[in-house]
């Protein structure tokens, strides 16, 4: 039977339904098999038949029934305005394509629709009836129910848990179910549901929408509400998880269905009332948020920034029923719904302008709307049709006409729905993907109140899945209106962590509560929220504010600070006095005083202390591979050779002594000659050890990073301790040596010899670096190296000193005692005395 091609047939189909969703009534069953089914509340014939399942009526349940008593039969009660808008939808896009000759030329679709009244049961029956082809007639209960399907697919039903439980059933009969607004992200299991398609996208995107959405603002802290069934419960598993992903969490995460008991509906609200969080994602059904609204408004709880699915966000009827204005300012997701643009009316009007009735006829638009292209919700019902369509015009291989002797089997319909792809009149294309689902784009909608007391739907932004994560969401931040007492971004558990410190943990606590620790030091943190921080490299160390690492200060003794340039001067002053008393000692070396102290080992000693002065310098400034190597062997050597020629002085007194004595002839093994040969002999030992330890490991140039975490210690590695010590040993011998021996001539005649000063001038150099041990051993860094210097210094000075200084006061200030017989006759006298 061929649909009628004038419009008054097609409006007298919608008075039909108009009439039939008033005046719904049961009948018998038609076959006893399948359990008690109404006939189709809208049928007309055609060449091919669609089914539909949409709920015309709601149905009615009585909150006060004792549930432990017998279910009673199903009321339905007050005609579902939207369902009905559906249901338009469908008709209006049968009709076009029956007037087409360009989609199933010669054939006319046919249509039979079930009222679900709200109830899955019902659903569940209305879409058995069609798997099976019942008509509206009556048949023998003793009839087996054989005949063949007649409907090639079924579209419906609006809510997610009614289409689960049809797809369920209709699964076996390969039977496509195609659902305009069941959204729930698990339809998409086509092991579960292989027979299920939509043209609404799954919410598995639109809650990946809500978490990016949540995201943008900076809310961390949120709360929760969402419907307890499938449609609620499995999107905000999925707004859970990515909110996760993202650093979102949940305070709280409370469900309930719109016909809980009170006291649950009054225990969220008081979650509500006692939590911190200020933003509420609601993943609900406009059913359910009509109920928890009106029952915030009777407890006076408002301020918070609602964030809505495509349930309710676009909902007039929920924004004329918040007459406490507390969801303005909400934020969500939507398939925008243009009803009130297409027939210029409001459905929550206040004023004069006209009010929506849910009734509209499309048939009765002739303007650009009716392209359909402005109403993406009833969209979705005619692109569902058209889908259909299409995959029957490639089964019966229509071109002028359509083959009419192929044999149609829903299942095939199946197979095509998979693979089409069309574009509607307007340009958009429609495909299904692997799982049954469409492109998911939606629009951003903001709740902006106007002057008039109304809510206005604003489109804020665009959300976009298929293009790269970074590019899906865009926002005009400037068009958005907040909640009242509710400002963008305070909704966080913890207040942001700034640079320069990391989060920690509240024990017990989600992850976005925490505590803002500083960095330690060497570690530092230059992005806000840093949940490490991070360390410097080795040559860096972090400043102050822990935001940066800088160079790590660099440290060695140099000329240009206090302590090196009063080093430097004393080295230097030193080195001038020893070169004023050789020049004095130069100048009187005829003199009876220098020539009875042995003048050539006065000058080389002399020459070995003013060497040791200037050694010295060798240690101040940066460390070189050079300075480190001369630096300690410069200072073993010169000081060698300077207690060299003191041991030899010492020696020659001794000698001298010996010597004066009747029958000795001493002096002949202890000449000039024996005295170079025994400097120059203790030197040399002095000179292998030094050249064994830069063979071996010489001293080189090192960066102590472990003494100071905060700056480098710049100084010279000894390379091989047993060569240092044995330099240093070794000099200790020959100071030890030459004490003894002055000690054990202290009492020989002053003006004849120095054992006497000797003796003083050994005993401060062994003091000297017997306290050097431990002082250079416990002095840090920059100070070790002051404290050899200070030793070499001291050491010298004592020499120089104790050795030259009174020779030098009796040659300037006492010339008569610088006589030859005033050095006899007091050594006769000393002599004398001994004997």
């Amino acid at each position: 039977m061929t649909f009628p091609q004038s419009w008054p047939e097609q409006g007298w189909a919608f008075l039909h339904l108009l009439l039939v969703a008033s005046f719904s009534h049961a009948r018998e069953p038609v076959c006893q098999q399948i359990g008690k089914v109404e006939e189709p509340q809208i049928f007309k014939d055609g060449d091919v038949m669609l089914g539909g399942i949409l709920s015309f009526h709601s149905r009615w349940i009585n909150k006060q029934d004792n549930y432990t008593q017998k279910p009673k039969p199903l009321q339905c009660t007050s005609l579902n305005l939207m369902d009905f808008q559906f249901a338009q939808a469908m008709l209006f896009a049968i009709a076009e394509i029956n007037n087409s000759s360009d989609i199933l030329p010669g054939l006319s679709l046919g249509y039979k629709m079930y009222d679900a009244c709200g109830s899955i049961a019902r659903a569940v029956s209305g879409a058995l009836a069609l798997a099976n082809g019942n008509e509206a007639t009556f048949v023998s209960s003793e009839t087996p129910c054989t005949k063949s399907a007649q409907v090639q697919a079924i579209l419906g039903e609006t809510s997610s848990s009614p289409c689960m439980a049809i797809a369920t059933v209709i699964g076996p009969f390969h039977l496509p179910l195609i659902s305009h607004f069941a959204t729930c992200a698990c339809l998409s299991d086509k092991a579960k549901y292989p027979s299920f398609f939509r043209t609404i996208p799954s919410d598995l995107y639109q809650s990946r929408a809500l978490a990016q959405l949540v995201r943008h603002f900076g809310w961390t802290w949120v709360g929760a509400i969402r419907t307890n069934d499938d449609y609620g419960n499995n999107g905000m598993v999925t707004f859970t998880e990515t909110a996760n992903q993202l650093g979102i969490c949940l305070e709280y995460s409370v469900s309930f269905f719109r016909t809980d008991p009170e006291e649950k509906i009054l225990n969220i609200v008081n979650v509500i009332k006692h939590s911190s969080a200020k933003v509420i994602v609601a993943f609900m059904s406009y059913m359910d948020i009509d109920v928890i609204i009106h029952k915030l408004s009777y407890h006076n709880v408002s301020g918070y920034q609602w964030v809505g699915s495509e349930g309710w966000i676009l909902n007039a009827p929920t924004a004329a029923l918040d007459e406490n204005h507390i969801l303005d300012g909400a934020i969500g997701v939507s398939i925008p719904e243009f009803w009130e643009a297409l027939f210029s009316c409001e459905f929550n009007s206040k004023n004069n302008h006209k009010r929506c009735t849910g009734t509209e006829d499309l048939s009765d638009v002739k303007n650009s709307f009716t392209d359909m292209s402005l109403m993406p919700i009833f969209n979705n019902v005619y692109k569902g049709v058209y889908a259909v369509a299409h995959a029957l015009h490639k089964i019966l291989k229509c071109n002028k006409t359509c083959d009419t002797n192929v044999t149609l089997d829903p299942s095939m319909v199946r197979m095509h729905l998979r693979n089409i792809r069309f574009q509607t009149k307007e340009g958009e294309e429609v495909y299904f993907n692997e799982n049954g689902d469409p492109a998911a784009k939606y629009e951003i909608i903001n709740w902006q109140p106007t002057a008039q007391g109304t809510v206005e739907f604003v489109t804020v932004g665009l959300y976009d899945a298929s293009l790269p994560v970074d590019r899906q969401l865009t926002l005009q931040n400037t068009s958005l209106f907040w909640a009242q007492n509710s400002k963008k971004g305070t909704s966080i558990c913890s207040k942001p962590c700034l640079p320069g410190t990391r989060k920690v943990l509240q024990k017990g606590k989600p992850v976005c509560c925490y505590d803002c620790t500083p960095c330690a030091e060497g570690e530092i943190s230059n992005t806000t929220d840093s949940i490490t921080c991070i360390q410097c490299p080795i040559d860096f160390w972090s400043n102050a504010q822990r935001v940066a690492c800088v160079k790590k200060e660099t440290e060695f003794l140099s000329y240009e600070e206090i302590m090196g340039a009063l080093l430097t001067a004393a080295s230097l002053f030193g080195t001038c006095m020893t070169c004023v008393v050789a020049w004095i000692f130069l100048k009187y070396r005829k003199t009876p005083i220098v020539r009875a102290n042995n003048s050539e080992l006065s000058f080389l000693l002399l020459f070995s202390l003013s060497l040791c002065f200037l050694c010295s310098l060798t240690f101040i400034g940066r460390p070189t591979e050079w300075s480190c190597m001369l630096r300690h062997i410069a200072f073993g050597i010169t000081f060698v050779l300077c207690i060299s020629c003191v041991l030899g002085k010492t020696i020659v007194v001794l000698m001298a002594f010996r010597a004066k004595r009747p029958g000795s002839n001493i002096m002949k093994w202890f000449g000039p000659l024996q005295q170079r040969l025994s400097v120059i002999a203790f030197t040399l030992i002095q000179v292998l050890i030094c050249v064994l330890w830069l063979t071996i490991s010489p001293p080189f140039p090192f960066k102590n990073m472990k003494l100071f975490t905060y700056k480098i210690i710049m100084e010279c590695a000894m390379g091989s301790a047993i060569g240092f010590w044995a330099v240093l040993g070794y000099i200790g011998l020959l100071a030890v040596l030459c004490f003894v021996l002055a000690f054990l001539a202290r009492k020989l005649p002053d003006n004849f010899n120095e054992a006497k000063f000797i003796t003083f001038s050994m005993l401060i150099f062994c003091a000297v670096w017997i306290t050097f041990i431990p002082a250079y051993v416990s002095s840090p860094g920059k100070f070790s190296v002051a404290v050899e210097i200070f030793a070499i210094l001291a050491s010298s000075f004592g020499l120089l000193l104790c050795i030259f200084v009174p020779k030098c006061y009796v040659i300037l200030f006492k010339p008569e005692k610088n006589t030859k017989k005033n050095v006899m006759v007091k050594s006769r006298a000393t002599l004398k005395t001994n004997k």
